[in-house]
């Protein structure tokens, strides 16, 4: 049976592959690249352990619930428009805003990124040269077509994939002798582990640290915003979830175990990479080269997901009719031409707000974007226990759901409960707090702009609904 955003001219061209691809290039970035060493600086070596282990229950709660709703509903813009119907169309509208500012907030800083990582092998070209080139190429990469996007993030994803298996690998056989230190030191073995005790600075770090862990883990959600686009989503969605999921607990529990058993909680930070760190430790020859085109790797992946997980969100909003319907407009390879373009510009001011007022706009962009990833989960835990309850309560059978997430009610209220800790948890760190300051009169202001656009809305003529 043919959906609605079939008929109106989005392809089913994705892949199991592509989905699964997709959902792991979108969490495999800067969070874990860069975020670990910041948390492990935080909350020691088992607190991050125990945070990440956390994250990784949220991310599987989250993501049963999704994946329930995803493949009983397998349309694109997915938990907004679950939100909305389930929760309130102005809940909804607020979803998506959230969710697209949070994209296009990691499209500019992505682009700026990059650009630096291509200054370490090209040190007199400027910044903004790359940053020009790399949004055309991202832009492309979007635009020809969503299978043409899938290829080009199936490939970015491989090579950070392989990177992560190669880093765990060879930093466990570091950790145990098979591979020598750098400066001839004996192996650290699990003694960095336990050397500041369990829990150095107690168990509050390890509540002020989880949103950071949860943003982290973003990205996987990628699956329920493809699915309108997915062949077979009936088979496809719970394949992609289950490996998905698998695969992240593997290599992220994986990553933060080799990371704290070889870097001691004094030397861990943001001011380099752990990854780097680890390397210099075990003495990879190339080491900074080869790490810094992973990172180029990734931040481009990141770039491609954000282009397209914002361009689908301007689409579906524009197909519920809460945006003009140029948005909704699509070429003839089912790609949204004026949605891509406009979500492009957001990048492109986001970059530009990070080089004029990095102190001050740019701050509060990003509060908002790591705010808003969490919001975006409550809602989807939220959607699914309305919808389960309403499924049971229209007479209809479980048997009828293809995907049904365990242990319902428990699942989704769990999930809810964790995120919302995960945002409590912002209120006690002086350096996160921020993130609620603009976050919340950001969804006030989203909600204002919602009951103004629904005005202008009754006063179109009838036939426009058609």
């Amino acid at each position: 049976m043919q959906t609605e955003q079939e008929n109106g001219q989005l392809k089913r061209t994705m892949k199991t592959r592509h989905l699964i691809m997709l959902s792991l290039g979108g969490v495999i970035g800067t969070g874990l690249f860069f975020n670990t060493g910041y948390i492990i600086s935080t909350t020691g070596a088992a607190g991050t352990l125990l945070a990440y282990l956390i994250g990784a229950l949220v991310v599987w709660l989250v993501m049963q619930c999704l994946g329930e709703l995803s493949v009983a509903m397998p349309e694109t813009g997915a938990f907004h428009l679950y939100a909305a119907r389930y929760l309130g169309p102005a809940t909804g509208y607020v979803v998506a805003w959230l969710y697209w500012l949070t994209w296009t907030v990691a499209l500019g800083s992505s682009f700026t990124a990059a650009g630096f990582c291509m200054q370490y092998w090209f040190p007199q070209v400027p910044v903004w040269i790359w940053c020009v080139l790399f949004c055309l190429v991202i832009f492309a990469l979007n635009v020809i077509s969503t299978r043409f996007f899938a290829e080009g993030e199936f490939w970015f994803s491989l090579v950070k994939v392989v990177t992560i298996i190669a880093f765990i690998i060879l930093g466990g056989a570091a950790i145990f002798g098979f591979i020598p230190m750098q400066d001839g030191s004996p192996a650290p073995g699990l003694a960095n582990i336990t050397a500041e005790g369990w829990f150095p600075h107690g168990g509050l770090p390890i509540l002020m640290t989880m949103v950071a862990v949860n943003f982290a883990f973003s990205g996987t959600e990628l699956i329920g915003i493809a699915a309108g686009e997915t062949q077979n989503p009936q088979k496809v969605i719970p394949v992609a979830i289950r490996t998905t999921i698998a695969r992240l607990i593997i290599f992220f529990i994986g990553t933060v175990f080799v990371l704290a058993a070889l870097i001691p909680m004094a030397q861990a930070g943001v001011e380099k990479s752990p990854f780097v760190l680890v390397f210099e430790k075990v003495g990879i020859p190339y080491a900074a080269d080869i790490f810094n085109f992973v990172i180029l790797t990734a931040i481009l992946s990141a770039a491609n997901s954000g282009l397209y997980a914002s361009g689908r969100m301007l689409w579906s909003l524009s197909n519920e009719r809460t945006l003009p319907r140029c948005f909704a407009r699509v070429n003839k390879n089912g790609v949204p031409l004026t949605a891509l373009s406009v979500s492009m510009l957001g990048g492109v001011l986001a970059l530009f707000s990070s080089v004029v007022a990095p102190d001050t706009v740019f701050v509060a962009l990003s509060a908002i974007s790591g705010f808003a990833v969490v919001a975006v989960w409550l809602s989807i835990c939220a959607s699914h226990f309305v919808f389960r309850r309403r499924h049971l309560q229209s007479g209809q059978p479980l048997s009828a759901l293809h995907y049904r997430a365990p242990w319902y009610p428990w699942v989704p209220v769990l999930g809810f409960v964790l995120c919302l800790v995960a945002c409590v948890g912002l209120a006690f760190d002086p350096g996160q707090r921020i993130a609620l300051y603009c976050g919340l009169p950001f969804v006030a202001l989203c909600y204002g702009a919602y009951y103004f656009t629904q005005n202008l809305k009754t006063q179109e003529p009838e036939h426009a609904a058609e």
